[in-house]
């Protein structure tokens, strides 16, 4: 429960990006940040949040009360603006993928899934959102130095850097519809690409 995400709104209410339920709770406790009520947006602090949080949050239970798990936190001094793009990262290349492969659909264990480059880099393919994409170990040994169409392979989706806010994992926008009053519909939208 503790190491469940929660969004992060800066000041304006723009969403910056997901922490752990632990680390939300420690904003709220010091005064940092209060947590937004999902069904009338308004903004409580710590005590406020413990006696009035909604009746049907999740809830840890302490000894002499219960906290009401915050989905949603703004912070109430920070207006910083989130990255305005995704750094590209291996990591990054198999969330917006799915985990799974782009060319038979199959997801692999993770020791099982690779990257690989649609043009291939021997015939000047760069590293690159719009060149890389998550393929299964077999697909892209089936592949291989060549480009899809020369071996019946193809895309799923044509690869693109990705536009969700910072830090924002596209599965757990899909898992949290709450989340999506806060986000862009261009970041909702390609997030469940």
């Amino acid at each position: 429960m503790l190491d469940r995400k929660t969004l992060v709104l800066n000041r304006s209410w723009m969403p910056l990006t997901t922490t752990t339920v632990r680390r939300a709770i420690v904003l709220m406790a010091r005064g940092v940040a209060g947590a937004v009520h999902p069904g009338t947006f308004e903004v409580a602090e710590w005590e406020t949040w413990i006696e009035r949080g909604p009746s049907d949050a999740l809830r840890l239970r302490a000894v002499g009360f219960e906290f009401p798990v915050p989905d949603v936190i703004v912070l109430s001094g920070y207006n910083g603006m989130p990255a305005a793009a995704v750094t590209f990262s291996r990591r990054n290349v198999y969330r917006r993928d799915g985990f799974c492969c782009v060319y038979c659909g199959h997801t692999p264990r993770a020791a099982e899934l690779t990257i690989d480059h649609v043009r291939p880099r021997s015939q000047g393919g760069a590293t690159s959102w719009e060149n890389c994409v998550t393929a299964c170990s077999r697909c892209n040994a089936r592949k291989a130095d060549r480009a899809p169409a020369a071996v019946g392979m193809r895309l799923r989706r044509s690869p693109r850097a990705p536009r969700w806010p910072g830090g924002l994992d596209p599965r757990t926008l899909r898992e949290r519809p709450v989340w999506h009053r806060f986000l862009p519909a261009a970041s909702r939208g390609e997030a469940t690409a």
